[in-house]
Order: structure tokens, then C-alpha cells, then sequence
């Protein structure tokens, strides 16, 4: 069992990944400030982790958090690339210079490996398709820049310090406790929440974009393989299903399961949205041993069972 650092282990991803951790014996600290995550996520984990609640982008912060740390899971983040374009100076700040803070900390006390949230936003609007590694990236929008340098930075410290880091570049995770509330929310919770409330989901655009939805379980189970992994060098590698459906398809799978029929709202497209997004998983099969067992479908259903009962206790 090891002693793992979870920034951001409060939010949606961060949570699961806890979660998970925990259920393994692995001995947890949990770094997280509570501007866009909820205490209600580890509440059922209560006297089973470590709490620290601070901001990484205090460097003090950071280096408290990672002392006696083997494995960092660097999940905390400002997400969202319509939130980078209203405002980037916030989503610059903790993307970009907490990263680095992270990295400086992992390096000071010794930390054997770091393990990045990276996004598929840094690929662009790329024509290549299903998008690999190789791909030279072409960010849209600030949150891109900033989730590509914290690669490049996670890449330097491995050449430069000997960090091992590996990053696994995410596809539109969803699932259960994905906020569906923000100004920000994610697609899935969006119109999920929308529909159950008879009520029609904003679609950016004519609903045609495609997306490599990746339900939340497929990525834990690629953090665990990625902790465990032979020796990294500041690899980049997509985690996703390998597959691809667009917003229209989603909207008609979430009225099919719920029994409804409400059509969407069409509002212009937003800047920084990609057209077409699907991975190529094959790199993290080779370096991982990664398979998605949890496809599109079985994830919708779980996650729209999540919303429901959700409804219910509001």
C-alpha cells in the first residue's frame, strides 16, 4: 500500500478517484479548496482519509501536501473552456502556476511519481481523426494552453529532476456527482437534468459535433494501471472508449431511457468547442494495459439513475 496525494479529491474525478484509493488501502491526503468541488463528495469516507484544505497555488500549501507522498494524482483544476474565455486569469493561476508548484513540491520531498490530468481540448480541431499522441497540438481556448503546458511542465521535470510523471490526456468524462447545476456543466448533467425537468437543453451549435464520452470508472481504473505502470518518462497517453456519438445522438439516447421526447434549444456555437473529437486508445493499451469496460450506453444509464434520484431529494 502506498502513501498517494489526491489534489483536487473533492471534485467530480477527484472523488471516484478517492474513493477508490481508499477502498484499496492505500493510505490517502486529499488537497482540495472547495471553490467548485462539495464536502458531500467524501462524505461517506469520513475518518478514512487525510483533509487538507488549502489552494495549490500556494507553494507552501503544496509542499506540506506532498511531504511523505509517494504517488501524486493531480487532479485539481479550474476546468471548463467556456470558464477559461469569460475569465482566464483565474483557470491561468491554478492550471498553469499550481501545476508548477505541484511539480516544484513532488520534486523537493522526493515524491516517486506524479500522475497528470491532461485533456483532449489540447489536441484543437484537429482533421486527424481518431486523434493520437503524435498529433502536434493546436489549443482553442486558454484552458487548453494551460492543460498542455501543465503536460509540458510534467515532461521537464521527468527529463530535468527525474520525477517520473505520466499524463493521461481525458474525452468528456461523465458520470455520477458531475455537477449539473453551474453555469458550466458539462453536457451529460446538462441536459440530463434538463429533460427530467421537461425542460429543453441548450445545444451550442447544430448538434452534429462528436464526442469520445468516457464514463468516470473507465478513468479511475486508467489512474490505478497508471500508479502501477513500468517506469514513466513524462508520457502522454488518451484515456477514452475509442468511440464517438454526437450531441444530437445524445440528446435522443437520454429522452429514449427516460420516456420523453423534449427537443433541444440550438444557441451559436461557443468559441473555443472542438467539431469532432474521438481518441485513439491505443498507446494507453500498450504502455497501460488500459481497456474501457464501461461503454457509452451503460454509463448514460447510470449516470441519468444518478440525476433522477438526485431530483428526488431536491
Amino acid at each position: 500500500m502506498a502513501d498517494v496525494l489526491v489534489t483536487g479529491g473533492a471534485g467530480f474525478i477527484g472523488s471516484h478517484l478517492t474513493a477508490r484509493l481508499v477502498s484499496l488501502g492505500h493510505r490517502v491526503r486529499v488537497l482540495d479548496n472547495f471553490s467548485s468541488s462539495r464536502r458531500e463528495n467524501l462524505a461517506r469516507l469520513s475518518g478514512r482519509f487525510e483533509l487538507l484544505d488549502g489552494d495549490l497555488r500556494d507553494a507552501q500549501t503544496c509542499l506540506l501536501a506532498c511531504r511523505g507522498v509517494e504517488v501524486v494524482f493531480h487532479q485539481a483544476a479550474v476546468g471548463s473552456v467556456p470558464k477559461s474565455i469569460d475569465d482566464p486569469q483565474p483557470s491561468h493561476d491554478s492550471n498553469i502556476n499550481g501545476t508548477f508548484n505541484i511539480l516544484r513540491a513532488c520534486v523537493e520531498h522526493r515524491v516517486h511519481r506524479l500522475i497528470y490530468a491532461g485533456s483532449s481540448s489540447a489536441y484543437g480541431d484537429t482533421e486527424v481523426s481518431p486523434k493520437h499522441e503524435e498529433i502536434t497540438p493546436r489549443p482553442l481556448s486558454p484552458y487548453a494552453v494551460q492543460k498542455l503546458t501543465g503536460e509540458l511542465y510534467c515532461r521537464a521535470f521527468s527529463l530535468c529532476f527525474g520525477l517520473e510523471t505520466i499524463t493521461l490526456r481525458y474525452f468528456n468524462v461523465f458520470g455520477e456527482r458531475q455537477d449539473p447545476k453551474s453555469r458550466y456543466a458539462a453536457a451529460i448533467p446538462a441536459f440530463v437534468t434538463a429533460i427530467l425537468n421537461n425542460r429543453p437543453p441548450t445545444v451550442f451549435g447544430d448538434g452534429e459535433q462528436s464526442r469520445d464520452f468516457t464514463y468516470i470508472d473507465n478513468v479511475i481504473d486508467a489512474n490505478m494501471l497508471a500508479m502501477s505502470a513500468a517506469k514513466l518518462s513524462g508520457e502522454v497517453v488518451n484515456i477514452a472508449c475509442g468511440g464517438r456519438i454526437t450531441i444530437n445522438e445524445v440528446i435522443k439516447a437520454i429522452n429514449r431511457a427516460l420516456g420523453t421526447n423534449v427537443a433541444p434549444r440550438h444557441e451559436s456555437p461557443r468559441p473555443g468547442d472542438v467539431r469532432h473529437s474521438q481518441a485513439d486508445i491505443s498507446l494507453a493499451r500498450k504502455l497501460l494495459g488500459f481497456e474501457p469496460k464501461i461503454g457509452f450506453e451503460e454509463g448514460l444509464r447510470r449516470a441519468i439513475d444518478y440525476y433522477r434520484q438526485l431530483a428526488t431529494q431536491t
